[in-house]
């Protein structure tokens, strides 16, 4: 891929690695630094040309693509800092890898990729730990401060068919999470159906929230232990919409213990000091088919200390009042 200055029109050639992208997710990749609203704004303005035409933010990049993108200014990593960062997280521990694709357990409070005021991620971690790695690309997103599964392309095939299996949701991948909520949760299965809408506060900072005019959202809960003041549930997605299930349980009332944007703030304050210094979510279960043999995997991400611990702390302060039949099994698991 061949391009020009930052400050100046830029002009791209598409090559081999790049096609099959949308071409929003391209340029979200490609000016790194740029707020996403501005790269939506240029899109949806025509300002982006591709082969000098206009084209929707959705269009799948060919092979020789040309693409004009105007001036634009994107804040410069200092390379240094991206090298030091990268080096002080050499724990991403892999829990499947061959040569289309690797899944790694992400720790919490370490973001996916670098921009918003982050300078590094995981993607950038783990280009400079594998510098003979020509194709590393994510998959799929994590919140910064949720752990759990997450799954890199090494190929543009795979990432590819990974992505069309994201898409499809509950038919593509099966992506459970373990979550610990405030308050008695009751039902042994819950299916809440209710749609989520984003929106950017004053401060341009990004919220979703439950809204009639949001897109359709899914996610199953099922009810693992029960203590009087905490739940600890499982957490199926069947879309895959921005902070899901986040806004789901904070909506019912339900807040995730230690979420600083939809939680119990209050709360919140008072469980750091006593030990829980995190959002208690993790991605720790996923099933879905390889994205080149179409080999069934199932990938499990060991349940964090940090989330253990407290749990422990919960059965301390109290018995619990409910353990589901399986709740042993899946600890096991871990």
């Amino acid at each position: 891929m061949n391009g020009a200055g930052n400050n100046s029109v830029t002009r791209l050639i598409i090559g081999e690695e790049e096609q099959g992208q949308r071409l929003d997710n391209f340029l979200i990749r490609r000016f790194k630094g740029v707020p996403k609203s501005h790269l939506y704004r240029i899109l949806r303005s025509g300002e982006v040309r591709v082969n000098s035409g206009r084209v929707d933010a959705t269009y799948r990049l060919c092979v020789g693509d040309s693409i004009r993108v105007p001036p634009i200014r994107v804040a410069e990593r200092p390379q240094n800092e991206v090298d030091e960062a990268a080096k002080q997280r050499v724990d991403l521990p892999i829990l499947y890898e061959d040569e289309a694709m690797l899944v790694i357990d992400k720790p919490e409070g370490i973001a996916v990729h670098g921009g918003s005021g982050v300078s590094f991620g995981v993607i950038e971690a783990l280009r400079r730990q594998r510098p003979q790695a020509k194709f590393l690309e994510l998959a799929h997103r994590l919140d910064r401060e949720t752990s759990g599964i997450l799954l890199v392309g090494k190929k543009r095939l795979a990432l590819t068919a990974l992505h069309d299996m994201f898409r499809e949701h509950g038919a593509g991948a099966d992506k459970r999470y373990l979550v610990l909520v405030k308050g008695r949760w009751m039902n042994a299965t819950q299916h809440v159906k209710a749609p989520l809408f984003k929106y950017l506060t004053e401060s341009g900072e990004r919220r979703v929230s439950v809204n009639p005019e949001g897109k359709a959202a899914h996610t199953v809960f099922r009810l693992l232990a029960r203590w009087p003041e905490m739940s600890l549930l499982e957490a199926q997605l069947k879309t895959g919409r921005t902070h899901q299930i986040r806004v789901h349980l904070a909506h019912l009332g339900f807040p995730i213990l230690g979420d600083e944007k939809y939680g119990d703030f209050a709360l919140n304050r008072k469980l750091k000091p006593e030990g829980l210094k995190r959002m208690a979510l993790h991605a720790w279960r996923m099933a879905f088919r390889h994205p080149l043999t179409a080999v069934p995997l199932e990938c499990v991400a060991p349940l964090p200390d940090n989330i253990r611990s407290w749990i422990a702390v919960a059965d301390a302060r109290g018995a619990r009042e409910f353990t589901a039949d399986n709740l042993e099994q899946i600890l096991a698991s871990q």
